[in-house]
């Protein structure tokens, strides 16, 4: 395995956990009396907490590649982990952003 492969491998598992946690939990709103949409607001800064993960440790393995005169052979596997991760960000960007929509909605709806 090459040097800096486990890292490789973490920005990957991160970024696809960064993509997959908010559908996961919008998911499980449908079989959850008690558990509604609004609450699968909790699951952003899990979301946030795994795509920064994903980004930095694709930053350390491109960063030791660059030190390094060998081919590292996680190419793919980086780039892979740091697109899922931005990906994760930005789903986590957009639900705060209909969070705050909401919110202001539910506000606005309530004064009148």
């Amino acid at each position: 395995m090459a040097r800096g492969a486990g890292a490789a491998w973490g920005a990957l598992l991160a970024g696809l956990g960064s993509v997959a946690v908010l559908p996961v939990a919008v998911y499980a709103t449908r079989f959850s009396d008690s558990y509604d949409l609004l609450h699968a607001g909790f699951a952003i800064p899990g979301v946030v907490v795994l795509g920064v993960a994903a980004l930095a440790l694709a930053r350390r393995v491109r960063r030791r590649a660059a030190l390094s005169l060998g081919e590292s052979g996680t190419h793919w596997t980086v780039t892979t982990g740091r697109v899922l991760g931005v990906t994760g960000l930005c789903m986590a960007a957009s639900a705060l952003v209909a969070l705050g929509v909401y919110g202001l909605l539910e506000y606005v709806g309530s004064r009148d």
